[in-house]
């Protein structure tokens, strides 16, 4: 992000901010945002950092095996297993996106300060996420990666060197869905940060090989009910002209009586 200085223009929200003396004002000064952002606590920041560690010791380890297993012949069906691997991924972020931003409450015991609190903060104040760290953005995720990493080494370790060559495409399909699961939240950063970002991360979104800035956008037009998928975005757009996300509220709604974004909209409407 451009550093703020005299003469320096001011990065722009993206959240609608209203006029002063209008009501709510959006972004970092909102007071849902405030009392979001003061729940991020040192033991939190503990748990990232050890998830950080652990996934990206275990991300090395497991790529060096894959490379040392894999044969001329797994091409094919290795690029096939990375594709569907990178699909995989974005609709697990779509749905874990989803259910985080449409369910649950903040107050709910170790997921509600631990993993909705940060989708609530992000819809009131969408550049928070821009002055997070790389361990505040990517611990979660991590963490989420670390029981799939930890299987596929145990496997290395224990499995015949026969068997780990015949499932060797399998293998880098989940690694492909594990990485993009790991990053999902980086670039998702990415998609909100409007200022300095690498060349090649410019060109990866221009590309749409991960999420674009402008495709993102469409997701933060309150009520924030569509484009939940964070990784690539690919999945966006079919999974809105089905009303997969709709069809899921509606039946949940029925079965519970539950109201979808209820807890969202609360936070969004404080004032003090």
């Amino acid at each position: 992000m451009a550093e703020s200085g005299p003469g320096a223009a001011a990065p722009r929200d993206e959240a609608a901010e209203e006029p002063e003396g209008g009501g709510r004002r959006w972004g970092a000064q909102h007071a849902g945002a405030r009392e979001l952002a003061e729940l991020y606590s040192p033991g939190k920041r503990i748990q990232e950092w050890i998830s950080v560690i652990l996934c990206f010791s275990l991300i090395c380890f497991n790529f060096y095996n894959l490379l040392f297993y894999l044969r001329l012949e797994h091409t094919p069906s290795v690029l096939v297993g990375i594709f569907a691997g990178v699909i995989t991924a974005d609709f697990l972020s779509g749905l874990f996106h989803w259910g985080a931003d449409t369910w649950g409450s903040v107050e709910l015991p170790i997921v509600g300060k631990a993993f909705i609190r940060p989708f609530r903060e992000h819809h009131i104040d969408p550049t928070a996420i821009t002055r997070h760290d790389f361990i505040e953005t990517n611990g979660d995720n991590c963490f989420m990666t670390l029981v799939p990493l930890a299987n596929m080494a145990y496997k290395f370790v224990s499995f015949s060197p026969e068997a780990l060559c015949e499932t060797c495409p399998w293998e880098c399909y989940v690694f492909a869905l594990i990485i993009f699961i790991t990053m999902t939240n980086q670039i998702h950063k990415w998609s909100h940060t409007y200022f300095g970002l690498p060349r090649w991360v410019v060109f990866l979104q221009d590309w749409h090989i991960i999420l674009p800035r402008k495709h993102h956008r469409i997701h933060h037009v309150s009520p924030h009910e569509t484009y939940f998928c964070i990784t690539t975005g690919w999945l966006n757009y079919p999974l809105e002209k089905i009303r997969f996300w709709r069809c899921l509220e509606n039946i949940i709604q029925g079965l519970t009586g539950e109201k979808p974004r209820a807890d969202d909209m609360k936070w969004a409407q404080k004032i003090k």
